[in-house]
């Protein structure tokens, strides 16, 4: 043996070891900051403070990924991006969330051992979007997800696929796609061969190339292919295509790999290949749907029209300019929305002056989404190969326009029936389908099927009978897509922004990723019983991906709201008109730089002011139909990419003066002015350097108070950075405190105590009841989650949580807003306890067939010990009626009671009070009757009344 040879065989052996990874301990950061959040929560003052989930529902969310029993089809389980795992035995007529009891709910793969009912799941989104949230590794649960045991890949962040082995469970290879926003070294094929124990890294591409596919012939596990994706996401740019994108064969169950889509080979080789999804049919036919990046060659790319388009301006001379036809000019201008004051007539003699040029006419139009969609590439293109990968051949003469559009990074996923090489099925923005092995393809999609599809299930029993997830959750179709069932139960909204009015009921409003904007009652049953009324009691304003919402504090009806990149309107949800409000910059300007979320904010001295950040901040004085730029460039200008970057992302205005106004960048500057824009300061030298201001809130308690949120999210770091200032922003104070890593979204003040906080994270919801000193984590129904806004309505006293994966949670804070200095010393709190309105229905029904009419009241109470405590309920005049045995936690506390009392206590008031009568209730219960009652803990009492 050469000695070279052997110094290859001895660094394998090493890159072996290395890679040789056990199952995540204590000793992982990432598992310890995830020990330190269950320990808090374990401990926390608020830890029995109950959320309740208010929907929507009917909008669903991002699936990624299906399960399905291939022996019973009824049962299936389905995974959301960022809304957890959700399990169905009936059709998808229900389904239950799993994976709650999990440290995340951030989804990118699963997969079921159906014969040990063992389930994998991959955590953190496939996709690589801009709300794809990073996981913990790869999760395994043998009890239907009653618990679940992390099994490693905690550094993986993002997981593409898991296959199981069929005739060996413990064997499992995994394609992890590694880091979004950086460099990582655990990406690639892994593998195990004993359940998760140990792993071992079968194949590494590069730090910035991870596996996005892996597929192996359901007849033959040793054979596989997988496609690697080099990108490079950063918060101002998106590359999706790289030298190192390609397809590999494993032919020994993925321990090792080789590639097969060289230069020889006919399957697009370099830079401009993108994401690439992968169907196997056999050892022989391979499918792969490729999103091109190359360009399209430039005589594809000429206008037959004879309108002008933004492309003619770019390169035409002044001389030109002032030659073309009025009429065919103004066509321009008008149907690219130019402000009317730029009429042919006036833009000619702009540009006659010199103020103004040519190739201006095509900068007004440009935005980060016209930019995108004008990009020339190839897009979406299928190949077959039909000797085992090793040469391709694409199936299809034409371009495949409309499937991608120029989101190819968002979609990749292919799939052949089980029965027929020739029919093959591609995902993207509609779902088409081919029956002649993708020489023609026709559309499947439907009115009730959302569209941006990224998972289906072909029945091999019965090939006609599909599932489909998509941004919208899941259909289910029994022809082959000619009609489709629509499964929207689980409540897996990814909300971005909600807000709530003060009518009675008050109504929510909130914006949804790819899902518009609703609105509903606070109150609304979420339950099937619209099916009856025809109407949903959410209502859709608004289409797109779903923004941030104002509403006029006059009048409900006059609401502000809009989809991405700063697409707003003003709408009268009365009269259903509508008026387009996006500021426009002037003719020759750079243009306006508005962010995806671009914010919002309604001044509270006067409802008819608004305001908009784009690049600068915006000012409206009469409803949006006007607008000003009351500031330069408030951010650090913007970086070349194809993502709207150098933006306002937070608006907060004062409510102790008009004009004391502080903004919030994408790139890191928080900037307040005291005189309406007349002067703005850089507050933010002294903060951490090019975070996202993911909020700047303007005190409702003092007027130089501030707090700031800032989110290092988008270039992978997941540290806690919130800061308060009671100097106008001079000097910051770092309150982040106890709060485990995670990145921070939003901020709140309570309504009424100025010492209350709120905090949302990337993982959970905190409150602070000291500004910031230390943390409690809410956790009592509300799972591990991404937390996106926070709102409190005041009247009614609710905290209600707007998700990114499991819609709104409501719960009641009244109690929480009367902590003070007495609370946290006394042995015992009890708050007020509402009255309740006597029914004689209590303990009976509408009949045989109907629930019982049980009533239930709330005492909260504040324990300074966690022990066991009993409740006493009394009469007015002190006679025992009833006792509750409860075991207290230190903290808040709640105990409902059903309103019953026991035989002697029946008596006992009977005794006391001669002039009532106290009968037998239907479910052999005795309810109190009329009357003034009171609990007691220990010698401390709260009254109540039943009217």
């Amino acid at each position: 043996m050469s000695y070279s040879k052997f110094l290859s065989i001895i660094a394998l052996i090493c890159v072996f070891i290395s890679t040789a990874q056990q199952t995540s301990t204590s000793s992982d950061p990432i598992i310890k900051i995830l020990d330190q959040k269950e320990n808090l929560s374990k401990t926390s003052l608020v830890k029995n403070v109950f959320f309740e989930n208010i929907g929507p529902t009917i909008m669903s969310g991002r699936v990624v990924d299906l399960a399905v029993n291939p022996e019973n089809p009824t049962e299936f389980y389905v995974g959301y991006a960022s809304g957890g795992v959700w399990h169905t035995i009936n059709n998808g007529t229900t389904f239950t969330p799993i994976l709650d009891t999990s440290n995340t709910q951030n989804v990118g793969d699963i997969a079921v051992d159906w014969k040990s009912r063992t389930i994998w799941v991959g955590t953190g989104e496939n996709n690589s979007s801009r709300s794809s949230y990073a996981g913990i590794g790869i999760l395994k649960s043998t009890d239907n997800g009653k618990n679940w045991q992390n099994m490693g890949l905690v550094d993986s962040h993002h997981i593409g696929r898991i296959l199981i082995n069929p005739n060996n469970p413990d064997e499992v290879v995994i394609g992890v796609t590694g880091h979004l926003y950086s460099p990582n070294q655990e990406r690639g094929i892994y593998k195990t061969m004993d359940g998760g124990k140990t792993w071992s890294q079968k194949l590494f591409i590069d730090d910035m190339s991870g596996i996005i596919d892996v597929q192996t012939n359901p007849n033959n596990f040793n054979l596989m292919f997988a496609s690697s994706w080099t990108k490079d996401r950063k918060a101002w740019n998106f590359s999706g295509s790289g030298n190192n994108s390609a397809i590999y064969k494993s032919t020994d169950a993925g321990n090792t790999w080789i590639k097969v889509s060289t230069e020889k080979s006919g399957f697009p080789t370099g830079n401009g290949v993108g994401r690439i999804g992968l169907a196997i049919y056999n050892d022989d036919i391979v499918y792969a749907v490729h999103d091109s990046q190359f360009r399209r060659p430039s005589e594809d790319n000429k206008e037959t029209s004879n309108r002008l388009t933004k492309n003619d301006f770019k390169s035409m001379t002044t001389k030109a300019f002032l030659a073309l036809d009025d009429k065919k000019l103004n066509d321009y201008l008008k149907t690219n929305g130019f402000q009317e004051k730029y009429r042919s007539e006036n833009v000619k003699q702009m540009v006659r002056s010199g103020n103004v040029k040519p190739i201006d006419l095509a900068k007004y139009i440009e935005n980060a989404n016209s930019i995108l969609f004008d990009t020339p590439v190839i897009g979406t293109e299928v190949y077959k190969s039909t000797d085992g990968g090793t040469t391709w051949k694409k199936t299809h003469d034409d371009y495949l326009d409309d499937i991608y559009y120029s989101y190819g990074y968002y979609f990749g996923h292919i799939y052949v029936a089980p029965n027929n090489e020739d029919h093959i099925y591609i995902y993207g923005v509609p779902i088409v389908k081919s029956k002649d092995g993708g020489k023609t393809f026709t559309s499947i999609s439907a009115e009730n099927v959302h569209a941006d599809h990224h998972a289906l299930w072909i029945n091999p029993k019965n090939p006609n009978h599909l599932i489909n997830g998509n941004d919208g959750g899941v259909n289910i179709s029994y022809d082959d897509g000619e009609n489709w069932i629509k499964n929207n139960s689980p409540s897996v909204g990814q909300f971005y922004a909600i807000n709530v009015d003060n009518e009675k009921p008050y109504n929510v409003y909130g914006g949804l990723q790819d899902n518009g904007v609703w609105v509903g009652a606070n109150n609304a049953r979420e339950d099937k019983s619209w099916h009856q009324r025809g109407q949903y009691p959410w209502k859709g304003i608004m289409g797109g991906d779903g923004m941030q919402i104002q509403i006029d504090n006059r009048d409900h009806n006059i609401v502000y709201t809009g989809y991405q990149f700063g697409n707003y309107y003003r709408l009268n949800l009365e009269t259903e008109e509508d008026a387009y409000i996006q500021p426009k910059h002037e003719l020759g300007e750079n243009p306006y730089r508005f962010n995806w979320q671009t914010p919002i904010f309604l001044s509270p001295h006067n409802q008819d002011i608004l305001y908009l950040g784009g690049n600068k901040l915006m000012r409206s004085m009469n409803q949006g139909d006007d607008w000003e730029a009351i500031s330069e460039d408030l951010t650090n200008g913007g970086k070349k990419g194809n993502v709207a970057y150098g933006t306002l992302t937070s608006i907060s205005e004062s409510p102790f003066q008009f004009g004391l106004i502080y903004t919030g960048s994408d790139d890191g500057l928080i900037h307040v002015t005291k005189n309406s824009g007349s002067h703005w300061t850089n507050i933010s030298n002294n903060l951490p350097k090019n975070l996202w201001v993911s909020r700047v809130i303007a005190s409702k308690h003092k007027k130089e108070r501030v707090y700031v949120s800032l989110n290092g999210y988008r270039s992978d770091d997941f540290k806690v950075y919130i800061y308060m200032s009671n100097d106008y922003g001079q000097t910051w104070k770092d309150i982040s405190a106890n709060i485990p890593a995670s990145p921070v979204n939003v901020v709140k003040e309570d309504t009424e105590n100025e010492n209350i906080l709120y905090l949302g994270t990337d993982n959970g919801a905190y409150i602070s009841f000291n500004q910031g000193k230390n943390w409690e984590v809410f956790s009592k129904g509300l799972p591990n989650v991404a937390i996106h806004d926070i709102v409190i309505q005041p009247e009614a006293k609710d905290l209600l949580l707007g998700t990114h994966g499991r819609s709104i949670y409501k719960t009641d804070i009244s109690a929480l807003q009367l902590m003070n200095s007495n609370i946290l010393s006394d042995e015992i709190t009890l708050f007020k306890v509402d009255d309740v309105r006597h029914s004689s229905r209590w303990g009976s029904s509408w009949g045989k067939w109907y629930d019982t009419n049980e009533p239930e009241i709330e005492l909260a109470f504040y324990a300074n010990t966690s022990e066991e405590k009993t409740v006493k309920v009394l009469s007015e005049k002190g006679t025992l009626l009833n006792e509750l045995k409860v075991t207290a936690d230190k903290g808040f506390n709640y105990v409902n009671y059903n309103l019953s009392l026991t035989e002697k206590g029946r008596k006992a008031l009977l005794k006391e009070n001669t002039s009532i009568e106290i009968e037998k209730a239907k479910n052999d219960l005795y309810y109190l009757p009329k009357g003034i009652y009171t609990f007691q803990i220990n010698n401390v009492k709260t009254n109540f009344e039943i009217k």
